[in-house]
């Protein structure tokens, strides 16, 4: 039986008011993540936690052809929220019903679910699309690379847009699962563990497994023909290492590079830890770039890095961003120093370790090898500008702090802080202050001021003479060289050049990013 329940008009208004949330409680996400020097980057209200992407790819067009499935939880309440994405989209489901979507801007997906999205709540979004990345600029420059035999996504600080969408910043890293199928005779390469292999109707489908955090611009693609080789570490790790099959005379310095991988891992773990991803290797694909680029597990290197022979350094200095730079990744893109300054300074170490320079002469020289007035140092490392985000200042300059940093508070303590740093923010993202406060704490040493000279003064910090005892004269700086000590502003007489300087030098192009990116 079925009853009319008829209620008085100021219970019904009772009863509206008392409706949890209102079509006016839902607003669109923002459109950018808040980062200071790209404000489209990466976008508001939701924060994803896995990539699915599903692809196929054919090397002789360039069509990529692929359905994305995001797994997220929105952070506030939803009308509306954007994906960083610059094909050409067919379908967009959202919670598996279908949703309105746009592109707007260069890379921007406005997605308008059927129904609005409460904060808290688990989302999954669904995206078909095609394109042919090559045909995609954005301010002119690409993160999309053809080759001879297929195509390369490898860029900083952003290269997502071009093959998958996604929250694309830093701030909101996810796990991936990359499914890629090519022709036969091809390979795709990826992050992480190849999971699966299988072939049909002359098609062949490569599955990677990416299972830790890992920002957007960190994952990779590659197809192509290549010469693979693979191992396993002392504990394990498998180790995955991948050569274009046409990189002519660079073939052998590539290889007699990358294949120590494991060696410079290991060794790096003596300095920073445990490593903490799930496989470990590197790829080398014909391309006519010159930069390298620390993607996640399985660092991108261009055949130009070992046109000069082999160069370890230029390993050394993409797995130490497995720690600083991967695992713990900027807040802000302003924080680059997080990421190149230490990777410069393993690089020092590296030759310190090789006897070929240590870090304090390798400083020394770098020093004193630019006069006061060079603008090198009026590039801040600590924040340097979009347009100066990867100037050798960076590097350099921010090896130059560490190794101060080093001077001012021992090796004991020193070390602990590069071992303890990646512990502490393992698989999130930190600032350049969180380091300071977080060496203050280990060294027991009041350092903002060590670090504000180095880091952010536009000029060339004063270097003292050497004490009698070997140490530096004054609290903070570096320890001189007798070629530089007690002349004004450094201005050396006759450097001396440590022998690993050469080798360290050539890998200064892994910041020449090709009219925008690179690492």
């Amino acid at each position: 039986m079925h009853r009319r329940l008829i209620v008085p008009s100021a219970l019904a208004a009772s009863l509206l008011l008392a409706i949890p949330a209102s079509a006016a409680d839902f607003v669109p996400g923002a459109a950018g993540i808040g980062d200071s020097y790209y404000p489209a980057s990466g976008n508001g209200g939701y924060d994803v936690s896995h990539y699915d992407l599903r692809l196929k790819y054919q090397p002789a067009t360039d069509l990529l052809e692929g359905t994305a499935t995001i797994l997220a939880t929105t952070t506030q309440n939803l009308s509306r929220f954007n994906l960083d994405f610059a094909l050409k989209v067919s379908e967009v489901r959202v919670n598996g019903r279908f949703a309105k979507f746009t592109a707007s801007g260069d890379h921007e997906l406005e997605i308008t679910p059927a129904t609005p999205l409460e904060k808290g709540k688990a989302v999954s979004v669904v995206v078909r699309y095609a394109g042919k990345p090559s045909e995609v600029k954005i301010d002119g420059w690409s993160a999309w690379a053809r080759t001879p035999d297929g195509g390369v996504a490898a860029q900083e600080p952003d290269s997502a847009v071009w093959w998958f969408p996604s929250n694309d910043h830093p701030l909101d890293k996810a796990t991936f699962d990359v499914s890629v199928s090519v022709p036969d005779g091809h390979q795709a390469i990826s992050n992480g563990v190849l999971q699966s292999q299988s072939s049909r109707l002359g098609w062949t489908r490569y599955a990677w497994r990416s299972n830790k955090p890992q920002a957007p611009y960190l994952a990779t693609l590659a197809v192509g023909r290549f010469d693979i080789t693979t191992d396993k570490t002392a504990n394990g790790l498998p180790v995955l290492n991948a050569y274009s099959k046409d990189l002519g005379d660079n073939a052998g310095a590539a290889r007699a590079s990358i294949e120590r991988t494991t060696e410079v891992a290991e060794w790096l773990e003596s300095v920073y830890g445990p490593y903490p991803f799930n496989s470990l290797g590197g790829y080398v694909p014909n391309v006519t770039s010159g930069f390298a680029l620390e993607t996640q597990t399985r660092p991108f290197y261009s055949p130009r890095q070992f046109a000069n022979g082999a160069n370890v350094s230029v390993v050394v200095h993409e797995l130490a961003h497995q720690w600083y730079g991967d695992s713990v990744s900027v807040h802000d893109w302003k924080d680059i120093w997080v990421n190149e300054g230490f990777a410069r300074y393993s690089q020092w170490l590296w030759s310190e370790k090789e006897g070929e320079g240590t870090a304090q002469e390798l400083a020394d020289y770098v020093y004193a090898a630019r006069p006061a007035d060079d603008p090198f140092w009026t590039v801040k490392p600590g924040d340097p500008g979009a347009e100066n985000q990867f100037h050798g200042a960076v590097y350099d300059r921010g090896a130059l702090a560490l190794q101060a940093l080093r001077n001012e508070i021992g090796d004991e303590d020193f070390f602990a802080i590069l071992k303890g740093w990646p512990q502490e923010f393992a698989y999130g993202n930190a600032r350049v202050s969180d380091f300071v406060r977080y060496a203050e704490r280990v060294s027991g040493k009041p350092l903002a001021g060590l670090f504000d000279t180095w880091l952010y003064q536009p000029v060339k910090p004063s270097a003292p003479a050497v004490g009698a005892d070997g140490t530096a004269a004054r609290s903070g700086a570096l320890a001189a060289s007798p070629t530089t000590a007690g002349q004004p502003g450094g201005t050396p007489a006759k450097p001396v050049q440590p022998k690993s300087w050469k080798k360290i030098a050539a890998t200064n192009t892994i910041h020449e990013r090709d009219a925008h990116g690179g690492h």
